[in-house]
């Protein structure tokens, strides 16, 4: 790892590839990588610049959004550093609450399970397994990251929204970096459950709330700096209870100029993964990637007030082949009157020292998230019909800017 990272001699052949995405490895009928017990395993290495994530959202349907968040960052040889996020946002009183805490005593995995699951003083996710069941998989979500705040969260995946990658095997998920995909300088990695179920509670102030709602979970894991994986991302997490259940979510990030199809200098890579789930069923995995130069008229990230987020896919139902596809556009404002910003976070300011000296290594680097979450309208088209479906139902969604 070390020698990848700070090595200065040249490939052999300087406009080779440096940038490997997952989004152009598996061909429209082997994107579904259908999740295996070990994909969800947290690492929690002590060596080298990887950071690993485990985040779990929450959408109410009048439009709470909860989510809670493991970060285990290794940088280099110091101790891995481990935080718990966690941020709730009520519509209604348009009241946020925002914790980021550095946590103590963590263990992975607690005695008796495996390393599905985690605890800390702080808080702890617990996972359960009911094999053949309709809810197979389950997470225990219990925290206290300060005083004023407490969450208990059950959250479950039922069977018929299966955990995703892109591509099988133990290839598959993985954007790989560097000339020589098969001894990468770095990846990046994400796994998806694109369903679940959540109930619970959470106490803010005193004030006890109950928590009934949908929505879905990501581990992702980033095996190099980050300011080296990308220069942004964008990500959005559509989810309504209408048609028995509805989830649209999408991820892109795009690289740096160091990494691309040419070598160094060719960067500006998109990678865009994401998924559609259709009366409680995992109904499409989509994967597009776009290299510099290439233009969609119908991309909406350019623009600071609309965002248009488009899916389309081969259809993982047995009995409805064809191509599902989908659609939302977002309204999220301009800067002077943004519509459903909930927080905008300075993450230098949020980060643990040695980490923060590790993404500011070039000079300049402000890594900024914004994130929103707005009532939306997701047009859905099934294979071979000309009548689309439209569903209301709330998106999360989040840009980032890195360098």
């Amino acid at each position: 790892m070390f020698s990848s990272l700070f090595s200065t001699a040249p490939p052999a052949d300087p406009h080779a590839p440096n940038f490997h995405p997952v989004s152009s490895k598996f061909g429209p009928t082997e994107l579904f990588g259908e999740l295996k017990p070990k994909d969800t395993e947290l690492l929690c290495t002590s060596s080298g610049f990887i950071t690993e994530t485990q985040v779990f959202y929450t959408t109410t349907p009048d439009g709470k959004s909860i989510w809670c968040q493991l970060i285990h960052s290794s940088v280099g040889l110091w101790y891995p550093t481990i935080q718990f996020t966690c941020k709730i946002y009520d519509p209604e009183t348009q009241k946020s609450t925002w914790k980021s805490i550095n946590v103590s005593n963590f263990t992975c995995p607690p005695t008796g399970l495996d390393r599905r699951s985690c605890k800390a003083d702080e808080f702890s996710f617990t996972h359960k397994s009911k094999p053949d069941s309709d809810y197979p998989e389950s997470y225990i979500i219990q925290a206290n990251p300060a005083p004023d705040l407490q969450i208990f969260l059950e959250v479950t995946r039922p069977a018929s929204a299966s955990g995703w990658k892109i591509g099988s095997g133990d290839d598959g998920g993985y954007s790989k970096f560097g000339p020589d995909a098969s001894n990468p300088e770095g990846y990046v990695i994400h796994r998806f459950w694109p369903l679940m179920k959540s109930s619970g509670h959470i106490v803010v102030n005193g004030k006890a709330t109950p928590v009934e709602g949908q929505g879905m979970f990501v581990h992702a894991i980033q095996g190099m700096r980050p300011n080296l994986v990308a220069a942004s991302w964008n990500f959005g997490n559509f989810q309504s209870p209408e048609l028995g259940g509805v989830s649209a979510i999408q991820m892109e990030f795009t690289t740096i100029g160091a990494y691309g199809v040419k070598g160094a200098g060719s960067g500006g890579v998109a990678v865009n993964i994401g998924s559609l789930v259709v009366g409680g069923k995992l109904v499409a995995v989509t994967a597009e990637t776009k290299y510099p130069g290439e233009t969609n008229a119908d991309t909406g990230y350019q623009k600071p007030c609309e965002l248009l987020f488009e899916w389309a896919g081969p259809s993982l139902v047995a009995d409805k082949p064809g191509t599902y596809s989908a659609s939302l556009n977002v309204d999220v404002g301009d800067i002077q009157q943004p519509k459903g910003l909930i927080e905008k976070v300075d993450v230098l300011a949020e980060i643990p020292k040695v980490l923060k000296l590790a993404v500011n290594y070039v000079a300049g680097t402000k890594p900024y998230i914004y994130m929103w979450i707005n009532p939306a309208k997701l047009t859905i088209t099934e294979p071979e019909s000309d009548v689309p479906v439209e569903v209301n139902g709330h998106i999360y969604n989040e840009a980032t800017f890195i360098s």
